[in-house]
């Protein structure tokens, strides 16, 4: 059996088994201990953020930054219709409603043209507030997704918040160390939300992390992640609080992780330029583009399959090269076609469905070998042949 080269797997090469032994000699192994403290700390700086709030996801710090934000029941949030599920269910955890927005089919992030025009087309300006006229109901926010490490065109949506009093909540949980025209992803609107899960760029095994510039929030993020207790003694609790909190023994992981990124991102920019050189003349492949304002982390490194051109669709080659051990996976199915979503409002959803149809993630570990590679990339050119 040949070894299975999987999709993308935690890199582990610092000071992890350090920082966890001093957790486990220290016997600070749970929610209270040091190193949530310099995870926190550390996350800012990198980021450029005044506050940083661990949490043990990143659908955690998405639902604790709409609270913040003050996101009410019956309000509506313009969301990617491309992402993973947990950003509408963010929405819906807080009693809002999301309005799924397209992608561009160029970069396939948030689509600002068709956000701008949903806002100046689609709603009213009354009384200070931004009113859908089809539902009646106030929009108070855009949860730009930045998705597979690729920054969002986010000045137009910026320039539109500011027009209309919205909050920007960035969900940059798949792009930690992505660049918007050299400013970092998470510290462009006014709270931003990343993720640690185990095929991130960096981990801490599952956690995630709030930040904002605002005093007042990240104080009150820090309330809510921890029960709402409001009393550093008694078991008092003043309002609805969440058992949010990362443990000391993943800040210590995340701590010894983050202080490989930049290394991890050379790794992934490298495996990026290798899949370039190597599929960028295959028929019927379309490989991402990286815009020139931005620099992409390529998360998941992505490709789009034209079945005609190719020989096989997307989901012929993924099993292709499943049965020779290389793991790959689909783009997530448009969410507004998805049960819960059904009823939500989709505004000219066009590019969206296509990239579903279409996409497949490749292998892209951070400790992805060239040999590994190579064999991925002469296994796609292959299949073509075959077909």
């Amino acid at each position: 059996m040949t070894d299975v080269i999987p999709l993308c797997i935690p890199n582990i090469r610092g000071n992890e088994l350090a920082y966890l032994r001093e957790c486990i000699e220290t016997n600070w192994v749970s929610y209270v201990g040091p190193f949530v403290g310099r995870f926190e700390q550390a996350l800012a700086q990198t980021v450029g953020a005044r506050y940083a709030v661990a949490t043990n996801s990143g659908t955690a710090a998405l639902h604790i930054a709409l609270i913040v934000a003050g996101v009410q029941p019956g309000d509506e949030v313009l969301v990617s219709d491309l992402t993973f599920i947990a950003s509408a269910n963010t929405i819906r955890y807080v009693g809002a409603q999301p309005v799924f927005m397209d992608v561009t089919p160029d970069l396939w992030e948030m689509d600002p043209q068709k956000v701008t025009d949903f806002v100046v087309r689609e709603c009213t300006a009354s009384n200070g507030r931004l009113v859908n006229r089809a539902s009646g109901r106030p929009v108070t926010a855009i949860m730009p997704v930045h998705i597979l490490g690729h920054p969002v065109d986010m000045d137009p949506i910026l320039e539109l918040a500011r027009r209309y009093d919205l909050h920007v909540i960035e969900d940059a949980t798949e792009s930690i160390g992505a660049k918007y025209k050299e400013r970092m992803v998470g510290h462009l609107g006014d709270l931003g939300c990343f993720s640690f899960n185990g095929n991130k760029v960096i981990t801490t095994g599952g956690g995630g992390a709030l930040l904002t510039d605002r005093e007042d929030w990240a104080r009150r993020a820090k309330h809510l992640t921890t029960q709402a207790k409001s009393s550093d003694i008694e078991y008092v609790h003043d309002e609805i609080g969440y058992n949010y909190r990362l443990t000391n023994i993943q800040a210590a992981f995340g701590v010894a992780q983050i202080e490989c990124l930049a290394e991890n991102l050379t790794c992934k920019r490298a495996i990026a330029a290798r899949y370039i050189e190597g599929l960028r003349d295959v028929p019927g492949l379309t490989l991402p583009q990286e815009a020139p304002w931005a620099f992409s982390t390529y998360w998941l490194y992505t490709v789009m399959v034209d079945g005609a051109q190719f020989g096989m669709d997307s989901r012929a080659l993924m099993r292709h090269l499943a049965e020779r051990n290389i793991q790959t996976r689909p783009l997530w199915a448009p969410i507004h076609e998805q049960a819960p979503y059904r009823n939500c409002q989709a505004y000219h959803i066009e590019v969206t469905p296509r990239l579903y149809c279409d996409g497949l993630s490749l292998p892209c570990s951070v400790g992805l070998s060239e040999s590994d590679q190579q064999r991925a990339i002469a296994t796609i050119r292959s299949a073509r042949s075959a077909a």
